[in-house]
Formats: structure tokens, C-alpha cells, sequence
């Protein structure tokens, strides 16, 4: 079930590095990381502290789409 973000997209609008970015929504770097490379999906209450970050609705940032075999 791939969700797709533009994680990358508003943190650099923001002018913040992946450091910045988890200090501000509690978490490391290198979640930052993995969720901007779609290799982990944030928490509810994660994608929702990262989206009022970025100023934006969690939809913005995040969709989801279904696999046809699923």
C-alpha cells in the first residue's frame, strides 16, 4: 500500500534540513528520511505534527493509493 508524500517539497519551501525538520515534529533525521523516500509511514498523529509544521492539511502532504491487485 504505497503512500506518497511531498515531504521534501514543503520542508524546503520551509528552508529547513531533515535535522530541523524532526527537531521541530519530534523525531530523528532519519525518519525525516525515510518517510521523504517512502521507506515509513508516519504515525496519524506524526503526519498531522508535520503538516500544521508545514502550514498545510495532512493531504497536501501525503496521499495514498491502492494497488489494483489489493
Amino acid at each position: 500500500m504505497p503512500l506518497y508524500n511531498q515531504l521534501k517539497v514543503y520542508r524546503a519551501k520551509l528552508g529547513l534540513n531533515q535535522a530541523e525538520m524532526g527537531k521541530r515534529v519530534g523525531v530523528s533525521r532519519q525518519t525525516i528520511s525515510l518517510i521523504e523516500r517512502g521507506d515509513y509511514s508516519p504515525s496519524v498523529t506524526l503526519a498531522l505534527k508535520i503538516a500544521k509544521e508545514c502550514g498545510v492539511t495532512v493531504e497536501e502532504i501525503f496521499s495514498y493509493e491502492e494497488d489494483g491487485n489489493e
